[in-house]
């Protein structure tokens, strides 16, 4: 958390700094930024206030001077593309949020980046449990090859050919390919429990037993998932919250997540729970049955 739909909602609440140009940055932890003269895994995580070992960070690295040119997502990093050709990449992890604020507004605990930019505004970002960071590029190029080489397909845009092609490479539980971005780049713990109901998958089906017709499902209802989320904005739970502040409001919709032990809203089954993939799944008995439907399933296509 946050997921594609919380990070592309954060995106769009961005967008008005298309076009304002970095006046001033001011970088409050060195720790949460890697640089491509870092070494391998980045900058120290170090939380006993010892000094980092790398480098000072340049404020032209982090876009100061430049103009914002474009923002662009895939899955759950969000990049900031400026005129210079600089790059900053955001991973927001766990508790990380984008806040777009006026110069007058207080800094909130746990902000560790502020860009002033040239109306008075300002951008920060703030990550109290700092599984998050920044990552500074010199090229637009060295993003494309930085996604390709980490990232699996966007899942907003998911077709069921490059998914099948990714999930018949693997017999891990169709739960824990769907969490591996380098499978398919945005869905976590909310949206795989949504998409896998809405598809009638139990989470334990091993990903490489799932027919081309489930699979095709699997992909429609993924993206179905994700563009109503998006639609309202993310799911808020405990800290997430959009650029301007407010709140997600998809949480009032799910079907399964967050409810174990109630009644499913479609067959009033009691929903199930327990840790798949390492992470707390629940999903419903009698709309995802565990047996492989390979033979029986009937494809997407025709109904």
């Amino acid at each position: 958390m946050p997921e594609l739909p919380e990070v592309e909602t954060i995106r769009r609440t961005v967008a008005p700094v298309i076009g304002r140009r970095v006046s001033r940055v001011r970088l409050l932890r060195r720790d949460v930024v890697i640089t491509p003269d870092d070494p391998f895994g980045g900058a120290s995580r170090a939380r006993g206030g010892r000094p980092s070992r790398q480098r000072r960070v340049r404020d032209e690295e982090l876009l100061a001077g430049a103009r914002i040119a474009e923002l662009r997502r895939h899955g759950k990093q969000l990049a900031v593309l400026s005129d210079s050709g600089r790059v900053v990449v955001i991973q927001l992890g766990m508790s990380g949020r984008i806040a777009l604020h006026d110069s007058r507004a207080a800094r909130e605990a746990h902000t560790h980046i502020e860009w002033l930019l040239d109306d008075g505004s300002l951008l920060r970002f703030i990550d109290p449990r700092r599984f998050g960071g920044v990552r500074t590029l010199e090229r637009v190029d060295e993003l494309n090859e930085l996604w390709t080489a980490t990232l699996g397909p966007d899942a907003l845009g998911i077709r069921a050919d490059a998914l099948h092609r990714a999930l018949s490479r693997t017999s891990r539980p169709i739960k824990n390919a769907l969490l591996d971005q380098r499978v398919l780049a945005g869905v976590g713990n909310i949206y795989a429990d949504e998409a896998l109901f809405a598809s009638r998958l139990h989470p334990e089906r091993l990903a490489n037993d799932l027919s081309p017709g489930e699979v095709k499902t699997l992909a429609i209802a993924i993206r179905k998932t994700l563009r109503l989320a998006v639609e309202h904005r993310g799911s808020t739970l405990r800290d997430y919250r959009d650029a301007s502040g407010s709140p997600g409001e998809f949480a009032s919709r799910h079907a399964v997540y967050g409810r174990s032990g109630q009644a499913c809203r479609s067959c009033e089954s009691v929903l199930c729970s327990a840790r798949v993939a390492q992470r707390t799944t629940v999903w419903c008995p009698g709309c995802q049955p565990h047996s492989s439907t390979r033979n029986t399933h009937r494809d997407a296509s025709d109904r």
